[in-house]
C-alpha cells in the first residue's frame, strides 16, 4: 500500500552522477510550479505493474482529486480509495470491508501526503535529463531522479513531462525486486469545483465495514 501511494502522489510535483543536471531541474521546476498553482487537480490515470522475468503485465485504471491538502485516490479495478481532509487519512480495501484512519503524513501507516511529493526532487535525488521523445503527437521530456539513500525499495523513478503544457505524462518506478510501476496520465483537470466531501470517508456508504483506527 505504502509503495503504491508513493507512486501515485509522486503524480504531484510533479544516475549516476553526484552533480545535478541543470535541463533537469528547470524541467522539474518548471512542473512543480505549474502544479502547485492550481486550485484543485482532477486526474485520471492508468496504474501499471510489469516484471519481465515473472510475466506480470497488470494494468488499473484510477483516479485522483486534490483541494489544497485534501485528496482522494481511487482505483475500482482493486478495490481501493483513499481519502484524507489534509488531517485525517481514511484508506478502504473492498475486499476485506475495512478502512484504516491515521493521522495525515504517517508514514509508518503507509499513508503518504502527496503535499510532500511537490518539490521531491529538491532533495534526496540526483537526477538528469534523459531524452526528448513525440509520444502520441506530444513532445515529453524524460528525467531520471536516483535516490541518494540506497536503501530505498526503488532503484529509480523517470519521469515524462510535456513540454508544451509542463505537466507530468508518466512516471516510471523501477523496483528493487524488478517489478516496474507505471503512471500514465490519461485526462488531467485543473480548476474544477470539488466538493469537500469528496475528500472524508462516509462510514454510511459502506455497510459492515470494519474499522482500524491507527491514530
Amino acid at each position: 500500500m505504502k509503495n503504491f501511494l508513493l507512486i501515485v502522489c509522486s503524480l504531484m510535483f510533479l544516475g549516476a552522477t553526484a552533480q545535478n543536471d541543470q535541463k533537469a531541474r528547470t524541467i522539474l521546476e518548471q512542473a512543480s510550479k505549474k502544479m502547485q498553482s492550481f486550485q484543485t487537480i482532477s486526474v485520471a490515470f492508468t496504474f501499471t505493474m510489469e516484471n519481465a522475468k515473472m510475466n506480470i503485465h497488470d494494468k488499473n485504471n484510477g483516479t485522483l482529486l486534490m483541494k489544497g491538502k485534501k485528496y482522494q485516490v481511487k482505483l475500482p479495478e482493486m478495490g481501493m480509495q483513499v481519502f484524507s481532509d489534509g488531517q485525517t487519512v481514511w484508506n478502504y480495501m473492498k475486499e476485506a470491508n475495512q478502512v484504516t484512519i491515521s493521522s495525515a503524513g504517517d508514514e509508518e501507516q503507509g499513508v503518504i501526503d502527496p503535499n510532500t511529493i511537490f518539490n521531491v526532487y529538491q532533495q534526496g535525488f540526483n537526477y538528469r535529463f534523459l531524452e526528448e521523445k513525440t509520444v502520441s503527437g506530444k513532445s515529453i521530456s524524460y528525467v531520471e531522479l536516483l535516490p541518494v539513500d540506497k536503501t530505498r525499495e526503488y532503484v529509480k523513478m523517470v519521469a515524462g513531462v510535456e513540454k508544451d503544457r509542463q505537466l507530468l505524462f508518466s512516471l516510471v518506478t523501477h523496483g528493487k525486486d524488478g517489478n516496474l510501476y507505471g503512471i500514465y496520465i490519461n485526462d488531467f483537470k485543473n480548476n474544477q469545483p470539488v466538493s469537500d466531501t469528496e475528500f472524508t470517508f462516509n462510514k454510511s456508504a459502506y455497510p459492515g465495514v470494519e474499522t482500524v483506527d491507527f491514530r
